[in-house]
């Protein structure tokens, strides 16, 4: 598939998307990884209201390290299904919405796939945001939270974190990792008083025992910087994938 072809901005999250950025050599690819000068992205969609407060722009990275069994859009686990975009382009997109979005209260959100795996490139698109005025909005599953510095957690207003499962039994068998680094980026945003929301998926028969629940609920009201909680229904949306 050529990138040519393909547009960044789409109507749909959904939509398939594969070897975008195979062309990359791998040796850019990890140039771009550690500069941040060079992103993977699947889509770019505008005027969503479901990822962080009013309406917002939302980029979609490609490159994620958990393996969801019930995952919606498993062509963003694979860096290389992603466009190519230099970080100069992405910023010039953010800038095209920046007066509709303060005049709506909304924001930028970036989602994946998992931002964090492209870190470099997520804190310099959140920082030239900023500069902007443009309200950031992290969308991670925390796994790899602890690759952003305090200094640059500032440089992001709200982060949405998914928490896939309490149990860690379950956890691990839902994603294949341990829930233990998404658990300690919860605390550590606590700690450092930054705004977040929780985005859990119910799953029924997995993930909505009573007591999972319960202690989920627990532990976020004891960190005491949750504002917002999502519960996300199940859904086989990106079913046709597999």
């Amino acid at each position: 598939m050529s990138t040519e072809k393909v547009s960044l901005e789409t109507k749909s999250p959904f939509e398939l998307r594969v070897d975008l950025g195979i062309a990359v050599p791998e040796t850019d690819v990890r140039t771009a990884l550690k500069s941040g000068d060079l992103g993977f992205l699947h889509s770019f969609t505008t005027g969503s209201a479901v990822d962080g407060p009013g309406m917002r722009v939302v980029a979609w990275t490609t490159g994620c390290q958990f393996r969801c069994l019930y995952c919606h859009n498993p062509d963003t686990w694979k860096m290389s299904n992603g466009i190519p975009v230099p970080l100069a382009a992405a910023i010039e997109q953010l800038r095209k919405y920046r007066h509709g979005l303060k005049v709506m209260g909304g924001g930028f959100t970036l989602s994946g796939g998992e931002p964090l795996m492209q870190d470099r490139f997520a804190v310099r698109l959140f920082g030239a945001a900023q500069e902007m005025g443009i309200h950031t909005a992290l969308d991670t599953n925390g796994f790899l939270g602890s690759r952003l510095s305090d200094e640059e957690l500032e440089s992001i207003d709200l982060v949405l974190l998914c928490i896939k499962a309490w149990d860690p039994q379950i956890h691990k068998r839902l994603t294949g990792v341990d829930a233990g680094p998404a658990l300690d980026f919860a605390r550590r945003l606590a700690a450092r008083k930054r705004p977040a929301w929780l985005r859990f998926v119910l799953v029924p028969g997995v993930t909505d025992r009573e007591e999972d629940v319960a202690a989920l609920a627990g532990f976020l009201a004891g960190l005491g910087n949750f504002e917002h909680i999502d519960v996300l229904p199940f859904h086989q949306m990106g079913r046709f994938k597999w």
